[in-house]
């Protein structure tokens, strides 16, 4: 559909941040400092963390988020930096209830597993997303405008964004089987346009895809499903639902795709997909970093899910860095 431009980010939900941000590193991404709310829980109470911390891997047209739930401040990464929330007083509660929700959420989420549960599209037309939907029967949340904290060259700022999340019929509000499915308006790039984390010593350049893996007898349901999400799909062994970057998998062909690998649940996000510059240095640099490597059916490099929390990496080469050195020469 004209309205969704492929993946705006995936969202990796871990346990312990700080292990999470040395695992990445030692895939060879660049990990930008994390951040995290403050605020009074009551009114006139002192400002304090609360609900979750995050970091990102950016690219320049989308970006990885590690999430982690606060429960103890003290274990937050040294390096992670405060955002201090400020409403007034009385839309306070409502924010700590927001806030609560969140932190809940992931809480959920890492009950099923550590890993992928949070997919979201970029669209450049959010408004129009949201009414497509709503025409088709598909259950959202309508259209949020937050501020987001990014890093620019003049410091962390903050910044609007807008997003939609799918509600699944009998789920909790943004919630469908396999975690968070949404759609965002805001261009990744402006977070990040300095570019200061845009360069990545593995050679990554952008998210490529992430792959769904869904029971046999689930496979008409989650299809008929997506359809309605994102549109038309290209069916065979797996459904390819290329404008959004999603490719779904039935349980019994992962092992054709993804050799070794198990769901943690089904549905489940096993794996995603990077492109990077020269996959043949980027797997000079895993070896080097003992990270465990292995071969997709179709021979691309991948990184196991017990290797990376719970998710499988993928890295492909980057056809345009391809062709961007082939008119070098």
């Amino acid at each position: 559909m004209a309205d969704i431009n492929g993946l705006h980010h995936v969202g990796h939900v871990v346990r312990d941040l700080g292990q999470a941000m040395d695992r990445y590193r030692r895939l060879g991404f660049t990990v930008a400092a994390p951040a995290f709310p403050v605020l009074p829980r009551v009114v006139g109470g002192a400002a304090e963390p609360f609900g979750v911390a995050n970091t990102h891997v950016y690219f320049p047209g989308d970006f990885i988020e590690l999430v982690a739930v606060i429960d103890d401040p003290g274990d937050l990464p040294g390096e992670a930096r405060p955002i201090p929330l400020r409403v007034p007083d009385d839309k306070l509660p409502g924010l700590t209830a927001a806030v609560r929700a969140t932190a809940a959420n992931i809480t959920s989420f890492l009950q099923r597993f550590e890993g992928i549960h949070i997919v979201i599209a970029d669209t450049p037309d959010l408004d129009g997303v949201a009414a497509r939907l709503t025409a088709a029967g598909v259950g959202h949340g309508g259209v949020h405008a937050i501020q987001r904290p990014v890093e620019t060259g003049a410091g962390t700022v903050m910044e609007p964004a807008r997003y939609l999340e799918i509600s699944g019929p009998g789920r909790p509000a943004g919630r469908v089987p396999e975690g968070r499915i949404g759609f965002a308006e805001n261009a990744p790039v402006e977070a990040n346009e300095d570019g200061r984390h845009a360069d990545h010593p593995n050679g990554a350049t952008g998210l490529v895809e992430c792959l769904l893996c869904v029971a046999d007898t689930a496979l008409p349901e989650v299809e008929q499903r997506y359809g309605a999400y994102f549109g038309q799909a290209r069916a065979g062994e797996v459904t390819r639902f290329d404008r959004a970057a999603v490719t779904v998998v039935p349980a019994s062909a992962l092992a054709d795709l993804l050799p070794g690998e198990r769901p943690s649940a089904l549905p489940a996000f096993v794996a995603y997909t990077v492109s990077v510059r020269d996959v043949g240095g980027t797997e000079r640099l895993l070896r080097d970093n003992d990270v465990p490597i292995a071969r997709t059916g179709s021979g691309e490099l991948f990184v196991p899910a017990d290797a990376a929390l719970g998710t499988a990496i993928i890295f492909r080469q980057d056809d345009h860095s391809n062709r961007a050195a082939s008119s070098r020469h």
